[in-house]
């Protein structure tokens, strides 16, 4: 494994133990993080990073982030995943999306999600799982 991908299994690692003080100390103070970069304007900071992680881990369960395919080029990481969770009412959500993370000195300065929010709104609605997400989960029947 990469040096870069060890950090983000570490992080997955931590979110799934619903750890942040573990998540946060891989980040940099200066952390500009675009959870959903072609919707939402980023998050910019550690502070500002832990409140939308708190805000998050109020109604994610049963976290089950995983990574299909990663690629790795000197201090950047380039994913391939998926985001499910079990929502504090009870619905599955699966949003697959493409990250790239970047680092510094061993921690994370950049981290760009490519997700689309419509389909974890989708599936906290509780509406089915479309086909195409099926696919991308490996679930496809």
């Amino acid at each position: 494994m990469g040096h870069c991908y060890d950090i983000l299994t570490q992080v997955i690692e931590a979110w799934q133990a619903k750890d942040i003080d573990r998540v946060m100390g891989f980040m940099a103070d200066d952390i500009v993080w675009h959870y959903a970069a072609v919707s939402l304007p980023p998050v910019r900071g550690k502070v500002t990073a832990r409140k939308l992680l708190e805000r998050f881990q109020a109604d994610m369960h049963d976290i089950k982030w995983r990574i299909f395919n990663w690629s790795e080029t000197g201090d950047r990481l380039f994913i391939e995943g998926v985001d499910d969770y079990t929502t504090a009412d009870g619905k599955r959500v699966a949003t697959p999306y493409v990250g790239v993370l970047e680092f510094r000195d061993g921690l994370i300065t950049g981290w760009r999600d490519y997700v689309d929010l419509n389909v974890a709104a989708e599936h906290k609605a509780g509406q089915a799982f479309s086909k195409q997400v099926l696919d991308l989960l490996g679930e496809a029947k």
